[in-house]
């Protein structure tokens, strides 16, 4: 597998630190508001990359961090008059129930910042006592400039920095390049008490200090958006590897940029879209369809029309998956008819697509793609003058659902039981009334379903139906 890594700026073949398994970590959301479709994209493209290395029969730990204390939940939870804590909750459960409509599982472990602040304190002791921090008026340093590689993975070496920085009035540096890991208490915010004073941690070292704790000194890929590259990724190498001496990740995955109007998708800019109400309009698997759909390093433009299309082709996959169904539940089993083997091999053989183009650099776009050339086989299986055997349909169809769960585009949920029994009841009634000649009867129903939204076809295999939202 060819993964590109943005610490070599090219491809490289995948090479774990064990054999046969990954550890991986991606930065989670700071929990202060419902997170938009820009931050979706990093959620779906990980749990994407992590499902398909379990497909390929990887062990995987993956961990992804919730950051639950910082400026923006602490403003916010001023202004509602409420702890950081209850701010922090409420939208970690908000982030768990927007996570599971995109089908984005729960990670292996979702470590809390301010659960770790032990391991915390840990690393900024160590990085103090080899120099590499040092305190001052209760805040703690790092010293930018003892890292001689510091720089490596955005390739900004320290003398570009250097125009650029900047001493705010309210820090006491040694460098204005340095940067906090530890802040001294202010008036009214939460604090743990530290060898410095009481305070609370800088935003980069909750990273570190999350991948040492559960996954190790160096792990295998460390994932997030290309806006974290500089400075949060460039950070966090610095003090992790100042720390231990170790290589802190091997591979370094980052996805581009979600745009509206050309522009990057973001809360400061006000140019963002909420998961949350885009899926009240179109439902949450559109908003997945439309991040796999492109390659994950590439920027894409997001608006209303091409989640209708997102939507629109997911459809063509549901309807497929529905004629297969259909047919095999209203056809007589049989083997495979002679000559049939290689419509099956035909099936089979977008496994293989999908795996070439994942392989090369997670091309879930040329994935997809594999997905629709099997629904059309599949569809010209089921629609030409004679339909294929059961057999092949029903190879067709274990192919596709294989495939189409990898992806996580399962159908979200539609009609309830009881209106499905509704539904077949009436269909029931109706082939009755026609092969009673009853045909005034048969358009009545027909006529009845579609005012409550269900389409009726008429097949050689029987009536199916069709739900319109």
């Amino acid at each position: 597998m060819q993964l590109y890594n943005t610490m070599a700026g090219k491809k490289e073949e995948l090479v774990t630190v064990e054999p046969g398994k990954v550890r991986m970590y991606a930065c989670g959301p700071t929990v202060y508001n419902y997170f938009h479709v820009g931050n979706a994209r990093c959620f779906v493209v990980f749990d994407m990359l992590r499902r398909y290395f379990e497909y390929r029969g990887y062990e995987v730990k993956f961990v992804q961090n919730f950051t639950d204390i910082d400026d923006k939940v602490i403003r916010r939870a001023n202004e509602e008059g409420v702890t950081y804590s209850d701010i922090a909750k409420r939208y970690i459960d908000e982030y768990f129930t927007d996570a599971k409509g995109l089908g984005v599982r729960p990670a292996t472990v979702h470590p809390l910042a301010t659960d770790n602040i032990d391991m915390i304190i840990e690393i900024v002791s160590e990085l103090v006592k080899k120099g590499h921090a040092y305190p001052s008026n209760g805040d703690v340093y790092f010293r930018t400039r003892s890292f001689k590689d510091y720089g490596k993975l955005s390739g900004m070496p320290i003398e570009d920095l250097e125009s650029g920085a900047r001493i705010d009035v309210s820090e006491q540096k040694e460098d204005p390049l340095d940067f906090a890991l530890w802040k001294a208490a202010k008036p009214g915010e939460p604090a743990w008490e530290s060898p410095w004073g009481m305070g609370r941690p800088g935003w980069h070292i909750e990273c570190s200090a999350m991948v040492r704790r559960f996954l190790g000194d160096t792990i295998d890929i460390h994932c997030g958006g290309q806006d974290l590259i500089f400075p949060h990724h460039e950070n966090e190498i610095a003090q992790s590897e100042c720390c231990t001496g170790h290589t802190f990740a091997r591979y370094w995955l980052h996805n581009g940029y979600i745009n509206i109007d050309n522009r990057k998708m973001s809360k400061s800019l006000g140019n963002f879209f909420t998961v949350r109400e885009i899926a009240e309009q179109y439902g949450y698997l559109p908003v997945r369809f439309f991040i796999l759909s492109s390659h994950y390093r590439s920027p894409i433009n997001f608006s209303r029309e091409i989640i209708e299309q997102a939507k629109a082709a997911l459809e063509r996959i549901f309807n497929c998956a529905d004629a297969v169904d259909f047919y095999l539940k209203n056809t007589a089993k049989e083997e495979l008819r002679p000559g049939e083997e290689e419509l099956v091999n035909k099936f089979r053989s977008a496994r293989q697509a999908l795996i070439e183009a994942m392989d090369d650099d997670f091309n879930t776009g040329g994935g997809i793609a594999a997905i629709f050339d099997l629904v059309r086989d599949l569809n010209g299986a089921l629609n030409g003058e004679t339909p294929a055997s059961s057999a092949a349909i029903a190879a067709g169809r274990e192919v596709l659902d294989e495939l189409t769960s990898l992806f996580g585009f399962v159908r979200e949920s539609g009609a309830d039981d009881a209106f499905v029994a509704e539904i077949e009841e009436a269909i029931a009634a109706r082939t009755a009334a026609k092969k009673a000649k009853n045909y005034a009867e048969a358009d009545r129903i027909r006529a009845e379903l579609l005012e409550k939204g269900v389409v009726l076809e008429d097949t050689p295999q029987g009536t199916k139906y069709k739900i319109n939202k």
